[in-house]
């Protein structure tokens, strides 16, 4: 006989304790099972109408604990209005007010340094502006020699107004006469075709507005970007204190 039997027979309240443990291996298995096959219901939060403020609405929270109103991502973003309008030559009255009547002086008499100007803030790269001035020098040499007129510098001048228009997300001449009357609604819509259209726009400002868009680029640029020659970098200066001794009070 094995020694199993011998056990079994030897001690008659094994088997009785081997039959409560396969009891409970099989009450264990049962209650996984039942676990697995009904999951248990989804936790509510209690008064999440009273945490959204009563009013039913549906938005999630940050780990900041602030309200998530709509979706986070993929929700468009409205674009900004220019600060001056094109044909505000004086600017507006404020802190910017002398700038103002400097670029317009500027633009007036050497609109060449204007756009060297405009071009050296926009880039943010200082030492460009002798070039961007002598080649716009060059095209309006040539322009009113063989024309009579400035036909050639608003060519290369254009691309820095959709650059600023870009950087900063403004409002193009569609959008705004979508705005204002309702008309180029198709253009507004599909944002290829808009982008195409306010690319147009943008050269046919240059091209009969070339001072007046020359002006309003330049103070858009002085109200939002400081000028690359000006960035100063504050220097810490450590200053080593006093020399002192110790006296005795009188």
């Amino acid at each position: 006989m094995a020694n199993g039997e011998n056990l079994e027979e030897s001690s008659p309240l094994l088997g009785k304790v081997v039959e409560k443990a396969d009891e409970k291996d099989t009450h264990r298995i049962s209650t996984a099972d039942r676990a697995d096959a009904v999951p248990p219901p989804p936790a509510v939060r209690k008064y999440a109408e009273e945490e959204n403020g009563g009013d039913g609405c549906d938005y999630g929270w940050t780990a900041d604990g602030l309200p998530i109103h709509g979706s986070v991502m993929g929700e468009p973003v409205g674009r900004a209005q220019w600060e001056t309008g094109l044909c505000a030559c004086l600017g507006r009255h404020d802190e910017f007010c002398s700038s103002d009547i400097e670029v317009c002086l500027i633009g007036s008499v050497a609109p060449c340094m204007l756009y060297g100007s405009n071009a050296e803030r926009l880039g943010s790269t200082p030492g460009t502006f002798a070039n961007h001035c002598m080649s716009y020098s060059g095209l309006y040499l040539i322009g009113t020699s063989f024309f009579g007129w400035n036909c050639l510098a608003p060519w290369f001048t254009f691309p820095t107004r959709t650059a600023i228009r870009r950087m900063f997300n403004l409002e193009g001449n569609c959008e705004a006469l979508h705005r204002s009357c309702g008309c180029c609604g198709l253009c507004v819509e599909d944002e290829v075709q808009r982008e195409h259209c306010e690319s147009v726009c943008d050269f046919a400002t240059h091209v009969f507005c070339h001072t007046c868009a020359l002006c309003q680029e330049g103070r858009e640029l002085r109200r939002r970007m400081p000028h690359p020659g000006f960035n100063a970098r504050p220097v810490l200066v450590m200053i080593p204190p006093a020399e002192q001794s110790m006296g005795r009070g009188v």
